[in-house]
């Protein structure tokens, strides 16, 4: 088994790919109005709009309701890609700093308000 991706639900892909690209520093593509996908070395973030997932009905996903899942990128300087994002960012919930483990953090929101985490290792 190989994992392949993460898929944040939500009614405003685009409004959330532009976030992402923003964060992440690449493209999205774009396979339809309805999809977005942002490719990295080592996983996929997916964004579907809630259209993607009609067929499950009262199963689907409720897109802005996420209170257990933390989406995480390991940047090499968090200081660096903190204050190139600043001023994008709506809801700063941690500022850098370095946790009791001795990664270096910065915790924010994205626009659906789902928690996001820029790290970067203690070096060795």
């Amino acid at each position: 088994m190989e994992f392949a991706s993460i898929r944040i639900i939500t009614n405003h892909v685009d409004r959330l790919a532009h976030f992402y690209e923003a964060v992440t520093g690449t493209t999205a593509a774009r396979p339809a109005p309805v999809f977005a996908e942002l490719r990295t070395a080592t996983g996929i973030l997916a964004i579907g709009s809630t259209a993607t997932m009609a067929m499950l009905g009262e199963h689907a996903p409720t897109p802005a309701n996420n209170n257990s899942v933390i989406i995480e990128f390991l940047v090499d300087d968090v200081d660096a890609e903190f204050t190139r994002l600043r001023d994008a960012l709506d809801e700063v919930v941690l500022a850098p700093a370095t946790m009791p483990w001795g990664n270096r953090s910065t915790l924010f929101r994205d626009p659906d308000g789902n928690l996001v985490n820029l790290f970067s290792r203690p070096a060795s």
